[in-house]
């Protein structure tokens, strides 16, 4: 099956979604392409990262994923693909793609000159035909030469120590709901079994495993799907209420 992801900043209100996605079935009219998203807040890499990095793995492996995120950026040092867990990935290159795993991509090959004509709308120009063509059975090689490495963005890390684990917010979902970069592996292996979850002015003492097992206006804190601390408000927008955004510190301690 030839399987491409397409993720972007572009919105839904203007023509760049659909004459990309054109440009990729007039090229393999087979071709099944799925949105990730398109209402990415502008320029905002980290939020395409995070996205990206929380679905990509769920694909079948050989799905080849099309991301444009300030593809026109003036931090944009050409345009790559990579082979990651199995999958490619063509964008940019401006660090976006190096916030997808904790490890280096596998493969990495900058696209030569022959394929990278001088455009105003390279995701169409330049990433829609490279990335239909992968997903058809060419190889990124074809594409370009190998680069040793690509241009990275650090996100934020946690701290963790018998004492304590400090992470922070990575997104506010759009329930109003706070996922942090605190791993449950992490958690399990340093809980002593008594902890106290501290977020703004409020704290918790104890986890739930869904969002229903606290009263309506209540605080609840659970490890979700990505395995990941999600805190949030029972029928409430966590976020405004609590006073808490992205990159706000949320902390663990440990009684020791």
């Amino acid at each position: 099956m030839a399987l491409v992801t397409f993720i972007s900043d572009f919105g839904n209100s203007d023509y760049y979604v659909p004459v990309v996605k054109a440009k990729m079935l007039s090229i393999n009219p087979q071709l099944s392409i799925v949105d990730i998203s398109h209402d990415i807040a502008l320029y905002d890499i980290a939020h395409a990262a995070f996205l990206l990095r929380s679905t990509f793995n769920d694909f079948p492996k050989g799905t080849v994923h099309l991301v444009a995120l300030n593809t026109t950026s003036s931090i944009t040092d050409g345009y790559i693909g990579i082979k990651l867990n199995e999958h490619i990935f063509v964008g940019p290159n401006n660090g976006v793609l190096s916030m997808l795993a904790d490890h280096d991509p596998g493969i990495i090959v900058k696209f030569s000159d022959i394929h990278v004509k001088n455009s105003s709308f390279p995701a169409k120009d330049i990433l829609a035909p490279i990335a239909a063509k992968v997903a058809s059975g060419a190889a990124i090689h074809d594409f370009g030469g190998p680069l040793q490495g690509i241009k990275k963005m650090m996100g934020r890390h946690f701290k963790a120590s018998k004492k304590q684990i400090v992470g922070y917010v990575l997104r506010v979902d759009i329930y109003g709901n706070l996922i942090t970069n605190i791993p449950k592996e992490v958690f399990e292996k340093l809980s002593p079994g008594k902890f106290e979850i501290v977020f703004g002015r409020e704290s918790v003492q104890q986890l739930q495993t869904n969002y229903n097992e606290v009263e309506p206006g209540d605080c609840w804190a659970f490890f979700n799907s990505l395995g990941l601390l999600e805190i949030g408000i029972n029928h409430g927008h966590g976020a405004d209420l609590l006073g808490l955004r992205y990159d706000s510190p949320i902390l663990i301690n440990f009684e020791v």
